[in-house]
């Protein structure tokens, strides 16, 4: 009798795992970029599709001179509300009796499945965060006087560029903790030998840093091939830019089998936050429960509610390499 995936992958025990496992696969490709914790953990599982996350606004005002004969003028606090959206998404894999009976030493494809399940998710997340960023950079440059990107399209990526990137925070530079390339930068940068190997902070892991910040190499990063020269969008991001909250999938993971088929399936379903802080989310424009990535990517979607220096995101756009006819 061959192994069913139900032998394989047990509900009550693999539940547990993928989810653990997933968050902490999403915070290793994002590093310190990403920030997980009870409360956001809370809010994905509070229930509904917006999730409101007010704040209090930084104090104003100038100080008075203190006087015997004036009081002071009370200031006030002001707050905000940010939104992020509830992501609900799912995936199943079948394989075939057959396929594990004619596999080289009869090895079962579900079982690799359930040992990479949490590293597609991971990578799924990250899909929706660049889809996500898309449309925060599209408002931004609709709303905002593109006030959180530097556009150096005309010029190849170096260290004047990357800090006319950090010029965007202003005052607010402390806490840069990543920033994120494209292959085609990050490859050109390595062969310049500006890549560098740093032991994280936990651990003997190395990785791979670009002037002290953690590198997130990304084929999906975007990239504007309207002109005569591709021009590549990299990404800075301070620490705990991203507010990642994993919610409660009625049933996350499950299995069936098709007996007359021979087909066996495992069906994952996951519930997400996965929010640039600061930039909230305007409902609409959302076909199905939850938006796609392509309803991710609209400016009309997302709208800052944080001053530009709370923000801890920034575009930068340039070349790879030297321009064509340079």
């Amino acid at each position: 009798m061959s192994t069913k995936i139900a032998d394989i992958i047990v509900p009550e025990v693999f539940n547990p795992y993928f989810t653990n496992r997933t968050s902490e696969m999403a915070r290793f490709y994002m590093g310190g970029i990403v920030s997980n914790d009870a409360e956001l953990n809370r809010l994905a599982q509070a229930g509904g599709v917006t999730i409101n996350m007010p704040f209090f606004n930084d104090l104003t005002g100038d100080d008075e001179i203190l006087s015997d004969s004036q009081a002071l003028t009370p200031g006030k606090i002001t707050s905000g509300r940010d939104v992020a959206r509830l992501h609900m998404r799912g995936r199943a894999w079948g394989v075939n009796d057959l396929a594990k009976a004619l596999s080289v030493d009869r090895a079962d494809p579900m079982a690799a499945i359930g040992d990479l399940v949490a590293e597609y998710w991971a990578r799924r997340y990250q899909a929706v965060l660049q889809s996500s960023l898309v449309g925060v950079f599209a408002d931004n440059a609709a709303n905002n006087g593109s006030d959180m990107i530097a556009d150096a399209s005309a010029a190849v990526f170096d260290a004047d560029v990357f800090i006319d990137g950090q010029a965007t925070f202003g005052d607010a530079i402390g806490g840069l903790a990543g920033i994120a390339f494209h292959p085609a930068i990050y490859h050109n940068l390595k062969k310049r030998d500006l890549i560098s190997f740093e032991k994280e902070s936990m651990g003997d892991l190395e990785v791979e840093t670009y002037r002290g910040l953690r590198v997130i190499v990304d084929r999906n990063m975007p990239v504007d091939t309207s002109g005569a020269d591709p021009v590549y969008t990299s990404y800075l991001f301070g620490n705990g830019a991203v507010g990642f909250g994993q919610g409660n999938a009625p049933i996350p993971s499950e299995t069936d089998r098709d007996s007359l088929a021979g087909e066996d399936y495992l069906i994952t379903r996951t519930h997400f936050l996965m929010h640039p802080r600061g930039i909230a989310w305007q409902e609409g424009g959302v076909a199905g429960e939850s938006p796609t990535n392509a309803e991710l990517e609209p400016a009309a979607r997302w709208s800052r509610v944080y001053e530009r220096e709370q923000v801890r995101i920034a575009a930068i756009k340039s070349l790879a390499t030297a321009a064509s006819g340079v």
